[in-house]
């Protein structure tokens, strides 16, 4: 096992690399000069001739290539064009706020996912079945951005029940530590904001939950009804134990692998595609701050958010690669 993440993490080396050459590629490639973005449609051609030598910008592709993977190997992400702060000091908020979301909205999807394709399963082409499974194919379908309004509108203009937009009550905010506010509120001891920020999580949190829920529960149902036909599981009903336990204990067990690895894709995905969520209810998260970046073509910024979200993605994906061993014994990695 400690030969194979060994083997795994050095593989992650040239798939990072390889990310950095194709992002810069395709950045480079967005017509637009950043130096007349950040001064205007009004500046001199002298004014932007001496930002862009300023920025480095009029450098080859290659040595403004090699700089940036220069200033990672230092654990230097560059400085934003637009700001002028240093990366790594303005990402992390933008991103805990997503890693925070992307949370709660796997647990919303993991739980109910799961245990709605496991009744599926238990009582299957009965009318639950029957109901989950649309409802599954309705959460895959339905548009994001309209659900996300159309749970505004219901919940926060008609019923006046839940905030539609931000992470906390603006008139008391939170005191940043960690900047996943959940936990900075129960360091702070605060419970009151606690429950403001679990009430501003609920409405993108079950938007961005619809898709992985529905995805989740369809293969939760095929990969049980798979493992329920199996002699064991024949066996373990014919010992009379209760349906219960021959469901979560035996079958559950069995049936999680494929189920695993759905969850780790969906988690990945989360963490880089939530800008519509995000945008929606006007959450400040890692995919704004890129979209934004994207619109003034802060280079440095675009680069060094898409290889976080990559490096999240990859280190994820290894982490369920472990754990199909903890989970199944019989998998091995020699």
């Amino acid at each position: 096992m400690f030969a194979y993440t060994i083997r795994r993490i050095l593989m992650v080396i040239p798939v990072l690399i390889g990310m950095t050459i194709v992002v810069f590629s395709i950045i480079h490639a967005i017509p637009g000069n950043p130096a007349q973005i950040m001064l205007g449609q009004r500046a001199t051609k002298e004014a932007i001739e001496q930002l862009t030598i300023k920025l480095g910008l009029d450098q080859p592709l290659y040595i403004q290539y090699f700089e940036y993977i220069k200033g990672l190997l230092t654990g230097d992400l560059g400085e934003s064009i637009r700001t002028k702060t240093p990366i790594s000091e303005e990402i992390w908020p933008f991103l805990a706020a997503t890693i925070e979301l992307s949370l709660v909205a796997m647990i919303i999807a993991i739980v109910i996912g799961v245990n709605a394709g496991i009744i599926s399963a238990w009582f299957q082409n009965s009318w639950f079945d029957y109901t989950a499974m649309v409802i599954a194919l309705i959460g895959v379908s339905m548009p994001i951005f309209w659900l996300g309004l159309m749970e505004q509108w219901a919940f926060s203009i008609k019923l006046d029940l839940l905030p539609t937009t931000g992470r906390e009550n603006i008139r008391d905010p939170v005191e940043a530590i960690t900047n996943l506010y959940l936990i900075d509120t129960l360091l702070n001891g605060r419970m009151d904001q606690f429950w403001a920020v679990v009430r501003h999580l609920i409405l993108p949190g079950i938007a961005l939950a619809t898709i992985p829920m529905a995805i989740i529960a369809r293969i939760t149902r095929s990969s049980m009804l798979e493992v329920m036909r199996s002699d064991f599981i024949r066996t373990a009903r014919a010992k009379g134990l209760r349906m219960f336990w021959v469901i979560y204990k035996h079958s559950l067990k069995n049936a999680v692998i494929p189920v695993l690895t759905v969850i780790g894709l969906q988690t990945g995905l989360l963490l880089g595609g939530a800008i519509l969520t995000e945008t929606i209810f006007g959450w400040p998260g890692i995919g704004r701050y890129i979209f934004d970046a994207i619109n003034y073509r802060d280079y440095p910024v675009i680069q060094s958010g898409i290889l976080v979200v990559a490096t999240f993605f990859v280190f994820i994906n290894l982490i369920v690669d472990l754990l199909y061993a903890v989970i199944d014994p019989r998998i091995k990695y020699n």
